[in-house]
């Protein structure tokens, strides 16, 4: 864990020197807002818009190594650019656009995740509404944990709904919006 921190914290440094805006996701929120889990790799949005995705693509293919030889390419028809550290840590960026990426980096904090190391990491309700729209099974575990450890009275509910009525309607499974009321349901009846 304090290696996949401190590989973090370069990434964050590389950003924040740039200028660009993002946050964590994935397993290092897991980790902060959820339960410790072994997580292997580092995943983050950045904010890149639709259509000037390059300059943010050259400037980290400059730092990072690829992780495949056609890193470029692949970024800019997935949306994802897939890059390691010296020490082979995987990275994974998200190119940022849409309305809802931008608020998960709007609503993004510094959060202390080790004594004296603070990365960015998205808020617990964004989390939830992320890994409900992935909705693969570590991703419901992910869900449950984190409402059970942030308590679901505490989060702001018509947030994570708003957003994610939308989004799963556009992958069309509408059932993500009811398999979440139903976990809130289930787990609120522990608090």
């Amino acid at each position: 864990m304090i290696e996949l921190v401190h590989a973090a914290a370069d990434v964050q440094a590389f950003c924040l020197e740039r200028g660009w805006r993002f946050c964590f996701i994935g397993g290092l929120a897991v980790q902060y807002w959820a339960e410790a889990r072994v997580t292997r790799d580092i995943d983050l949005t950045l904010l890149t818009g639709f259509g000037g995705e390059q300059p943010f693509i050259e400037a980290l293919l400059g730092r990072f190594r690829a992780r495949h030889a056609d890193a470029a390419v692949f970024a800019l028809r997935n949306r994802v650019l897939l890059l390691q550290t010296d020490k082979g840590i995987g990275i994974d960026i998200a190119l940022g656009g849409l309305p809802v990426e931008e608020s998960i980096v709007s609503r993004a904090r510094d959060w202390e995740v080790l004594p004296g190391s603070s990365l960015r990491l998205c808020t617990a309700e964004d989390l939830i509404l992320l890994k409900a729209f992935a909705a693969r099974p570590q991703d419901w575990h992910d869900v449950k944990m984190t409402i059970v450890r942030q308590g679901g009275a505490n989060l702001d509910w018509n947030y994570i709904f708003d957003y994610l009525k939308p989004l799963a309607d556009a992958k069309e499974e509408p059932g993500i919006v009811d398999e979440l009321s139903e976990i809130r349901r289930r787990l609120s009846s522990f608090e």
